[in-house]
């Protein structure tokens, strides 16, 4: 079947009654149903859509005999009425009606919520309202409350039924707009899924309200189709002041991360690009079928799970609710869960939306693996249902952020559901030059490639060793940010390598004033590290040298060049790394006769290296190929006998590239000598003048 339909097949005009009657068709008789058997029913809706139900409700049940009467609540004052408010009228009303005669009669509440609405405790209506409702059990009830108010859920016992409505379906909609409306998007031809996705949440009455406007624009010529004039207005009508329009473009906002970029377009964004596209209904009832509605984004703090998400909302011309996990929970019984139907059904009304659950993981824990109140439980199973209940037409999505994958509940993980998990990395060598230029844009830093190259290398593993926390984009847009501060401060565009590292330093300390002595310690301690470096075959030379404190509070450092093959790194350049970490102290000892206790950070770096070497990769001449660790870095089940020889192993090694270094050392002296001397001189040494020093090893 076409996807278009010809214009003729339109209405010529409409009403607004006609609009609800032809969208909440099923709706109605459910309703109808309900109260013909003597059901209470309340109807969740926007306000502006009650009355309108309840007028088709009434028009359905007069055209029987025996159809229940509607009586209505509703405030309005009688002509013998005095000064009381809508309120008292209200409850009047109610007190007559459930006490007046109920056979054969539906009591109608068409604002319930505004008669008992509560958000710290039971009104004064309420408290009147409650005894009422319960009065008299053979009273049939018709409530009608917007989902915006909140019902105490001791009223909400009293209705045997509940309907929601949200939203049109899309086979509804041709019968939503007329000829003339239609002709303001296309000449002659009337595409129902191009517009359905901007109005899928938006109820019939508004819909009526934004249809009618398109009668006061120019019908489109036919050569000169305006749907996506028309379109883009249509979205700032649908998109509500809570919720937010974002501008963020995949590739030029977002540095780096071809594979993810790759992905998302792959997996997401071109299909529902190509839906606008294809030709036939079933071609497009084919790919919304297709198309992922849950995303997880996982990786370290701070790499841009949330920007990722509002990008691929741009892609889809989507709002984006950004939510965050903890946010959500709350101490009273009901309301968390309460909270996550407001998140979806506000999405929905907006659609095409964008959910994202920042630290999705706060709430959506693996069930039973944790102690609490237990609403953590409920939140998970609420979550499982609203993603259960889209319709398939609509565009909804809904993305969680977390940095603890292993942690989220296998419910949520399995295909229907959040079957899109992609990883987003620390930044990579490349990805880190592309987000550094994109600041370099955005804050007209004027960075030379060299700046570029060293700050690539200088965000190199970890921010913080101690939380084990990498560095990310958001240390980069922290460090161009300080680099602009630094130009507005001292009015001059040139940068140095040296207000890089500066800038780098986010963690405030007291600065450290060093003797002569420490100084010298310091400078043969980083020759030794920058000396090995530079004499062994198989190891990463160094491009800078420096004995000034850095952005973790190290005295001195000493920068290598960054490893061109990181996912084949061999063993003899692992053992190149352990002989350079070494370096340091062996430096110190043949110096000074002794080691300095600024040797433990290089150690613990060594000793991880080769337990890696030992434990994970195989590289144990007496342990083999039989790996000691699972893939998260844990100890296995092994014997004591196989765990000594493990640990034999790791000593081996050590003592090995400890003697390696040694004679290195004792073999270049003089060359090591001249270089903390000159370093001692200058305290940076760059790659360069370390070149001039030391020739390229054999």
């Amino acid at each position: 079947m076409n996807r278009t339909l010809p214009i003729t097949a339109l209405p010529t005009a409409l009403r607004v009654e006609d609009a609800v009657e032809a969208a909440c068709a099923d709706d109605i008789t459910f309703i109808e149903e309900r109260l013909r058997r003597g059901t209470s029913v309340l109807v969740e809706c926007d306000k502006e859509l009650a009355l309108y139900l309840y007028l088709a409700v009434r028009a359905r049940l007069r055209r029987s005999k025996d159809g229940p009467k509607l009586v209505v609540v509703d405030g309005r004052p009688s002509p013998e009425g005095g000064a009381r408010t809508n309120l008292a009228r209200m409850l009047e009303q109610l007190t007559e009606a459930i006490r007046g005669s109920v056979e054969r009669t539906a009591i109608v509440l068409l604002h319930l919520d505004v008669l008992t609405t509560t958000h710290t405790g039971l009104t004064l209506e309420a408290r009147e309202s409650i005894p009422l409702l319960y009065e008299n059990p053979e009273a049939v009830l018709l409530g009608f409350r917007d989902p915006s108010f909140e019902i105490p859920k001791v009223i909400r016992g009293v209705f045997g039924a509940r309907r929601e409505i949200t939203g049109i379906p899309r086979v509804a909609l041709p019968k939503l707009l007329t000829q003339r409306e239609a002709r303001a998007l296309h000449a002659s031809e009337f595409d129902p899924f191009g517009l359905y996705k901007f109005v899928s949440g938006v109820n019939p009455v508004r819909c009526r309200r934004i249809f009618s406007e398109l009668a006061t624009r120019r019908e489109a010529a036919p050569d000169r189709p305006l749907a996506a004039e028309v379109y883009s207005e249509i979205r700032k009508q649908t998109a509500s002041d809570d919720v937010e329009l974002p501008n963020v473009d995949l590739e030029r906002d977002i540095g780096g991360y071809t594979e993810v970029k790759t992905r998302l377009r792959e997996e997401l964004i071109d299909l529902v690009r190509r839906k606008e596209s294809v030709g036939s209904e079933g071609d497009v009832e084919a790919l919304e079928a297709l198309l992922p509605r849950g995303i997880i984004f996982h990786g370290p703090p701070g790499t841009g799970k949330t920007w990722f998400a509002k990008a691929v909302a741009t892609a889809l011309n989507a709002t984006v609710i950004v939510v965050s996990g903890p946010e959500l929970k709350s101490k009273w019984v009901g309301e968390s869960e309460e909270n996550l139907r407001r998140v979806f059904r506000q999405a929905r009304q907006a659609a095409p939306a964008v959910i994202v659950f920042d630290e999705i993981d706060a709430f959506a824990h693996q069930r039973g693996s944790y102690t609490g109140s237990g609403v953590e439980h409920s939140m998970v199973n609420q979550l499982l249902t609203e993603m259960d209940g889209f319709r398939k037409n609509e565009m909804v999505f809904v993305v969680g952020t977390t940095n603890y994958l292993e942690s989220l509940d296998g419910a949520l993980l399995r295909p229907g559901r959040f079957e899109f998990m992609l990883e987003i990395p620390a930044p990579a060598v490349e990805d880190r030059a592309a987000i550094t230029r994109i600041y370099d844009q955005k804050f007209d830093l004027g960075l030379t490639d060299a700046l570029v190259d060293h700050i690539v290398r200088r965000t190199e593993g970890m921010a913080d060793r101690e939380k084990g926390i990498p560095f990310s984009g958001d240390h980069l847009y922290s460090l161009c940010r300080a680099l602009k501060r630094q130009q507005l401060r001292t009015g001059s565009r040139a940068l140095t390598v040296d207000d890089v590292d500066r800038a780098l330093q986010r963690k405030t300390r007291r600065p450290v004033v060093l003797s002569a002595a420490e100084e010298r310690v310091i400078a043969i301690h980083e020759a030794g590290h920058a000396l090995v470096a530079m004499l062994l075959p198989k190891s990463r030379p160094p491009e800078r040298i420096c004995i000034a404190q850095d952005q973790e509070g190290a005295l001195g450092y000493v920068l290598r060049a960054a490893r061109t093959n990181p996912y084949t790194t061999a063993e003899d350049e692992m053992r190149a790394d352990v002989c350079v970490a070494l370096g340091g102290q062996a430096a110190e000892r043949m110096v000074l006769g002794e080691s300095s206790v600024g040797a433990w950070g290089d150690l613990q770096q060594a000793n991880a290296v080769v337990r890696a070497m030992v434990e994970q990769y195989g590289m144990g001449r007496s342990t083999g190929a039989r790996v000691l660790l699972d893939d998260e870095g844990r100890p296995g089940v092994v014997s004591g006998a196989r765990r000594q020889r493990a640990d034999d192993e790791i000593d081996r090694i050590l003592a090995e590239e400890s003697a390696r270094c040694r004679e290195l050392l004792e073999n270049h002296r003089a060359l090591h000598e001249a270089l903390y001397t000159l370093l001692l001189e200058r305290k940076v040494l760059d790659a360069s003048t370390l070149r001039a020093m030391v020739p390229s090893p054999g």
